[in-house]
């Protein structure tokens, strides 16, 4: 998925930069930028696009997200009906330029160089590395000049030697758009998150790129290597796994609530995506959210 380019604010005298967002709902166009971004979501609840990724976010997640990949953080719809700030996020940026134009290149930082190619596939970490990272993020919107760097240089090293992943995606190849492109990608991508739980034409996607059907469709699997009805059903089943950790629905009621008009359709869809049936999705997070009570 391309995205709008995207420029972080820097002072001429930090070569990092430290993002605290804190309001009703997180910046929610996709967009690319030449950092790397490390995020602590410290409150708020939502869908997490990188790359070729659909998944969820909730308070505690932290991610690595690559160089130019494309991303969104897309707040529950429950956050845009709130008046009162309910997601908070606390982010680092850096490039490869950050200390210095060969710094990377040390033999000593052979392990960090590898953790920056591999973060392209996008990163979620998990158990103890979380939990160490998400503190020093909180740690660092307190902290300036060589402590910062310091911190930052901890949290790549840390990171680098986990086994506490998981990457989102196999593989992804970033690369930059122009804004014009970024524009009407974005446009789709807005329009299908809004959308999804109803039947979409791939006509009426079309004419929002106004573009003939078969025109848009060698278009959007060109620009995203994905079919539009793959990604629409992506979209539809990363909300039917955060609706299914609410036991008061049903699976017929989530399949149709999702967008589905068929419940067999999205039993396999769902276990294409997920390797499991929605019923044993379901047991297992029921199950993991007891254990961590």
């Amino acid at each position: 998925m391309k995205a709008l380019p995207f420029k972080i604010p820097k002072t001429a005298d930090s070569s990092i930069q430290v993002q605290v967002d804190h309001q009703p709902y997180f910046y929610d166009t996709l967009h690319q930028h030449p950092e790397t971004q490390i995020t602590l979501i410290v409150s708020g609840t939502g869908t997490i696009f990188q790359g070729e990724y659909i998944g969820d976010y909730k308070s505690g997640d932290v991610f690595v997200i690559g160089a130019n990949v494309p991303h969104v953080l897309r707040s529950d719809i429950s956050h845009y009906q709130q008046s009162e700030s309910t997601s908070h996020a606390i982010s680092v940026f850096f490039d490869d330029q950050s200390f210095g134009s060969s710094f990377f290149d040390l033999p000593e930082l052979s392990e960090l160089r590898i953790l920056l190619h591999q973060s392209i596939r996008g990163i979620r970490l998990i158990a103890a590395a979380k939990k160490s990272v998400g503190q020093t993020l909180m740690d660092m919107t307190e902290m300036s000049g060589l402590s910062s760097i310091i911190s930052l240089l901890s949290v790549l090293n840390t990171i680098a030697n986990s086994k506490d992943l998981h990457y989102l995606s196999k593989e992804f190849t970033p690369y930059v758009i122009d804004e014009n492109e970024g524009i009407r990608l974005n446009e789709i991508f807005q329009f299908t998150i809004k959308q999804h739980h109803r039947q979409i034409k791939l006509e009426e996607v079309a004419s929002m790129a106004n573009m003939t059907t078969s025109a848009f469709c060698r278009y959007f699997k060109l620009r995203t290597r994905k079919t539009y009805i793959t990604f629409l059903n992506e979209v539809r089943i990363a909300q039917a796994c955060k609706l299914l950790i609410n036991e008061d629905l049903t699976i017929a009621q989530i399949c149709y609530e999702c967008g589905f008009s068929n419940l067999s359709h999205f039993n396999r869809v769902f276990k294409h995506l997920n390797k499991v049936s929605p019923k044993v999705y379901r047991n297992m997070r029921t199950s993991y959210q007891e254990n961590r009570v």
